[in-house]
């Protein structure tokens, strides 16, 4: 049995009831987007996972140790971008930031790499960081938490007010299986190509809090719900829900965490003018969860079919009483979006998506991971592209 006491950490405060929940709207930043990058680190003598995150994180200075922090295990670090009217500024502060991080790991011997999962790393070789956050983790979720590192891409859109978001939040459960087809890319897991597109989305699916949340009444039904967890002690603070999608007060965003981490930064930016078109719709043109739709049996049998089949997918149309392929609803949405792209400058990146249907990622995994290398050479081939 594990040792660590489950009290909160030092470093992670219990919000004052109801004091998390003020939306934090500025004035113009509507529709803003930001990208939390989580990446692994490498040890390129064997291209396996290097458990060295803390000593990256302490020779980093300027904006790249502002815009980088640790994670759960100690063989990943996140990059974080500051929040952008336009996808083209995240992506050029996103190139910027993998690139000095590159530079660090180089004086390190070190690289970097970017896919929801390392492709043979095991569960007995990973090691978890070394913060008050994440020894509370350990404490409270046991050997869960020494599951295979995973590595996610996080989006946040800023909303205006808190009833627009929780409108927008309901409306975007029904993109969840879409967004998790498009960006899947972890088709190895312990060393096995598993017949998964997302094998990331299952493994983490071990952890509490995680999945697509139910439809919220409105925005206080929604405070209701999270402050009686808090109050009851069933997690310090709300960064412990780590649902597909989830509302972040303290920001003013929605935070869509479905997606597996991206390879390279162009593959992220257009699923990022994705997700910032798609909230935008939803959050001035949605009319509330409907029923008929978003029944929670279809949603969870279409997030299994995206996470095994990514693009590849059929995802099932509740309305229409069939399964359509994945291509069509990706030009359904874009179809929709187009206004919105056009207005946040990102009709660009956004037609890149069309990449990620024409070429899936986990499909070039598996044929790098079919040449003379193996594995390690797809790892090499991931550390390039990055």
């Amino acid at each position: 049995m594990p040792t660590q006491s489950e009290a909160p950490p030092s470093d992670v405060e219990a919000p004052r009831p109801g004091s998390w929940s003020t939306w934090a709207s500025a004035a113009g930043a509507s529709w803003t987007v930001g990208v939390e990058e989580e990446v692994m680190i490498l040890d390129p003598s064997d291209w396996s996972l290097a458990s060295q995150a803390d000593a990256v994180i302490a020779r980093l200075a300027g904006e790249l140790a502002s815009h980088t922090s640790t994670e759960t295990h100690g063989s990943a670090l996140e990059l974080q971008t500051d929040p952008h009217a336009t996808v083209a500024e995240g992506f050029a502060q996103l190139e910027t930031l993998r690139g000095g991080l590159a530079d660090e790991l180089a004086q390190l011997g070190l690289r970097a790499a970017a896919a929801g999962l390392h492709p043979f790393t095991s569960w007995q070789d990973t090691q978890i960081s070394s913060g008050d956050r994440y020894r509370f983790l350990y404490g409270s979720m046991r050997e869960l938490a020494r599951r295979e590192p995973t590595f996610a891409l996080h989006v946040h859109v800023a909303v205006p007010d808190a009833d627009s978001a929780m409108l927008a939040v309901n409306r975007m459960r029904s993109h969840v299986p879409l967004l998790l087809a498009l960006s899947a890319n972890s088709p190895f897991w312990q060393g096995r190509e598993t017949g998964l597109a997302s094998a990331r989305t299952p493994l983490f699916q071990a952890f509490p809090r995680v999945g697509i949340p139910r439809a919220f009444r409105d925005y206080e039904d929604y405070v209701r719900t999270v402050d009686l967890l808090l109050r009851c002690g069933a997690f310090p603070e709300p960064t412990f829900l780590w649902w597909d999608v989830r509302l972040q007060p303290r920001f003013g965003t929605i935070e869509v965490r479905i997606m597996d981490a991206q390879t390279t930064v162009a593959d992220s930016t257009a699923l990022a003018a994705l997700v910032q078109c798609l909230v935008r719709l939803e959050a001035t043109e949605g009319s509330g969860a409907d029923p008929a739709v978003d029944l929670p049996e279809v949603l969870s049998e279409n997030r299994f079919l995206a996470a095994r089949d990514g693009s590849d997918a059929s995802l099932i149309d509740a309305r229409l009483g069939r399964r359509l392929p994945v291509p069509d609803l990706l030009e359904s949405v874009l179809g929709m979006c187009a206004p919105h792209a056009e207005d946040l400058g990102c009709l660009e990146e956004l037609r890149w998506v069309r990449s990620l249907v024409a070429s899936p990622r986990p499909a070039r995994q598996v044929h790098l991971a079919r040449g003379p290398a193996k594995l390690p050479g797809l790892v090499e081939a991931l550390a390039d592209l990055f």
